[in-house]
């Protein structure tokens, strides 16, 4: 009789790296696959295993229920003898028992197991990396959904800023492009209607670029005071154009502000200018030839070098002053300014100087920078104080290519004082510049 084998599960695991069952299945495909080929075992060898394998499947062997084999039957005697031989053996040990003794008989079979264990590593393996793979993609998934929730929430929040401030402009520049667009076509209301909605897209587009070149001066000048700042801000342009509309605080000044009592406080005056609307129009040939027609004041030639100020004083009847120009072949610098003083008639009448040498005393911190940085544009309402009456900025000087279509604008009055048109060609060395232009006010 067999004696038992006692091998501890630890050491069956540290040996082949499986529990017996596995391992003794893969014996038995091993058995069936190889024999023959791979190795070829012996009678004995033969009928050991398969009392191994009865001893596994029915247990001990029993005459009763297994029968007798016949007299001429000489392999089924064997086995059977060989069967018997493993007396009450533990179906456990039946199993280590196969296993060992397959291995002895091909120690092929080890190296077949620990392909076999390496493969099933591997398959594990394979589904560790699905399953995170799976879970980095569904969480990469989730991000880009928060994050395109959170773009439509920002661009719906955005589109409802750029609502609220286009209702603002518009309830502000209503009742001037109205005004303008009756006069442009008069008696054809369908004709107003659509030059008015292009008026306020322009005026819109124009305000924005204005706060984004305030808000990218802001940024710059943070810059250069902290020699620790080198991150770039987000520019909620948005934002900062609905706070500076609610700002807007466009009150009408009484007549007596700059009497002869209150002259030596103008340099402390300070007030609140609403922004200019500007606007273009592609009808520059018929604009020329209506300057033309109404005579030739309304146009200048602007020598190279030379700085053309057409100064207009508000008028007691007028409530906004409106201005159109275009020049031939050629861009020219314009800007608004608007001179807090009285003027000694109320009549609107035009002022031409006809160099910039001639403007230098009235004007000399209004123009100081470069006019293709937009001269000195710090703020809309900026003040210049000098030993003059005070001026502020409406518009700063920017070359326009008014050679293309004509630029138009309005600005209601701040208060009682002297509008500046500047026309700047002080950039030009060789070229002057003809400019015909046309400036009036509304009741």
């Amino acid at each position: 009789m067999e004696k038992p084998c006692s091998v501890t599960t630890s050491e069956l695991l540290e040996k082949w790296g499986c529990d017996l069952e596995t391992l003794h299945k893969l014996g038995l495909k091993f058995l069936k696959d190889k024999e023959g080929k791979a190795f070829h075992l012996g009678y004995d060898q033969k009928c050991k295993l398969l009392a191994f394998t009865q001893q596994v499947s029915h247990g001990p062997f029993n005459p009763e229920l297994h029968g007798n084999v016949g007299v001429l039957d000489v392999i089924g005697k064997d086995r059977k003898i060989a069967w018997q031989k493993l007396g009450d053996m533990s179906r456990e040990t039946a199993m280590l028992s196969f296993v060992e003794t397959l291995n002895s008989a091909c120690p092929l079979f080890h190296a077949c197991v620990e392909a076999h264990i390496k493969e099933i590593e591997m398959k594990a393996e394979k589904v560790k990396e699905d399953m995170e793979f799976q879970m980095r993609e569904q969480e990469r998934l989730k991000i880009e959904a928060e994050e395109e929730a959170k773009k439509q929430a920002q661009m719906k929040e955005q589109e409802e800023k750029r609502k609220q401030i286009k209702e603002a402009l518009n309830l502000q520049t209503y009742d001037q492009f109205k005004t303008y667009a009756e006069q442009q076509y008069p008696e054809n209301p369908d004709q107003q209607a659509i030059l008015i909605r292009q008026l306020q897209e322009q005026h819109y587009i124009q305000y924005m670029q204005q706060i984004y070149q305030q808000q990218i001066l802001s940024q710059n000048i943070t810059k250069a005071e902290d020699s620790e700042f080198s991150q770039e801000l987000p520019l909620d342009v948005e934002a900062a154009a609905l706070n500076a509309l609610a700002n807007i605080q466009n009150i009408p000044l009484e007549p007596d502000t700059f009497s002869e009592a209150s002259a030596n406080d103008e340099e402390e005056f300070v007030a609140d200018i609403a922004a200019a609307s500007m606007w273009t129009r592609k009808d520059i040939r018929e604009f020329k030839d209506s300057v033309y027609k109404e005579g030739k004041d309304s146009i200048i030639k602007v020598g190279h070098g030379e700085t053309v100020t057409v100064r207009v004083p508000t008028h007691e009847d007028g409530s906004c002053l409106f201005w159109e120009f275009a020049t031939d072949n050629y861009d020219i610098g314009f800007g608004l300014f608007f001179e807090w003083t009285k003027s000694p008639t109320e009549q609107v009448s035009v002022h031409i100087s006809d160099s910039e040498d001639e403007d230098d005393e009235d004007d000399e911190n209004v123009l100081e920078d470069d006019v293709e940085q937009g001269g000195n544009n710090s703020s809309h309402s900026a003040l210049i104080e000098s030993n003059r009456p005070p001026i502020s900025i409406v518009i700063p000087v920017y070359r326009r290519d008014c050679q293309e279509e004509v630029y138009a604008g309005s600005h209601t009055y701040p208060g009682q004082g002297v509008y500046l048109l500047k026309f700047d060609n002080s950039y030009s060395l060789w070229r002057s510049k003809t400019l015909y232009y046309r400036v009036y006010y509304t009741r």
